[in-house]
């Protein structure tokens, strides 16, 4: 079963930092002095699969209101999103993050309050590709040119010290049975998706290689792509591919379609059409 969780509606500026948003301001976009000219709208939404007797997570979001004194106690996280399907942190198995920018993956841990950096779901194994890390550790705390695309690891160094992520280094990585991480690079070097195969269909978690429903015919990451070209072809080669098994893929960045079946028209166009009944 695949549910997607949302933290909700924020504003992204172009050095990278969030701002919880009104999603009310999007009504009269035109007359917003800031939206769509200093920065943009976006929705956070990681994905929850309960999947061959394991409980899996993809990229856990920004994870507001989980840190000890927090100003966004009332704010809508990971946690609070598992507990509406009465779901406890510490039953999660796996976390598999598709990249490492700090949208992707803040919600991966928490300060306490002695302080201290703790894992949000303790008995998990975090997975990303190993390419990703190099580069992540390449670029943290470096200026770079790609508008929005940060790197934190400031937490995410206490999971790797403590020995809770697993790197691999292939392509095509299945941590569990009916589960496939693919590697696409182009957003980052070791961007990956994945590929959820059940009874009832196959379906696609899309990162940020196709951020929103958006994204399916436009290509507008250009300044924030590690490598657009890769981007293109990675995008063209799995869109096709899901259209083609008739697939579900589910969006990270949308603001109001969040997912749908994948289809495209004579005219090489993807169309989304309304997603799966359960």
């Amino acid at each position: 079963m695949i549910e997607q969780l949302s933290e909700g509606f924020f504003e992204i500026f172009q050095d990278g930092t969030f701002q919880k948003m009104d999603p009310s301001r999007l009504e009269n976009v035109d007359q917003d002095e800031s939206l769509g000219k200093y920065s943009s709208a976006l929705g956070i939404d990681p994905l929850l699969i309960r999947f061959n007797g394991k409980i899996i997570l993809l990229d856990p979001g920004l994870g507001w209101g989980l840190d000890h004194k927090s100003s966004y106690q009332n704010t809508s996280s990971v946690v609070t999103n598992l507990d509406i399907f009465e779901i406890r942190p510490e039953e999660v198995d796996l976390v598999i993050l598709s990249h490492l920018h700090y949208d992707h993956i803040a919600g991966c841990t928490y300060v306490d309050n002695n302080f201290k950096t703790i894992a949000t779901f303790p008995n998990a194994r975090y997975i990303v590709h190993k390419d990703e890390w190099i580069h992540a550790l390449n670029q943290a705390g470096s200026k770079n040119d790609k508008k929005g695309a940060t790197y934190n690891l400031d937490e995410f160094y206490k999971l790797v010290a403590e020995n809770r992520v697993d790197f691999f280094d292939q392509d095509f990585y299945s941590p569990v049975s009916g589960i496939t991480v693919m590697k696409t690079g182009g957003h980052s070097p070791g961007h990956t998706i994945v590929k959820i195969r059940e009874e009832t269909g196959i379906s696609y978690f899309m990162g940020d290689l196709v951020p929103t429903e958006y994204h399916l015919n436009h290509y507008a990451m250009k300044q924030i792509d590690w490598d657009p070209v890769q981007s293109k072809k990675a995008k063209k080669w799995i869109l096709t591919m899901a259209s083609e098994q008739n697939a579900t893929i589910f969006f990270y960045h949308s603001l109001f379609r969040k997912s749908g079946l994948i289809s495209q028209n004579k005219k090489n166009q993807f169309l989304l059409m309304e997603p799966r009944k359960k």
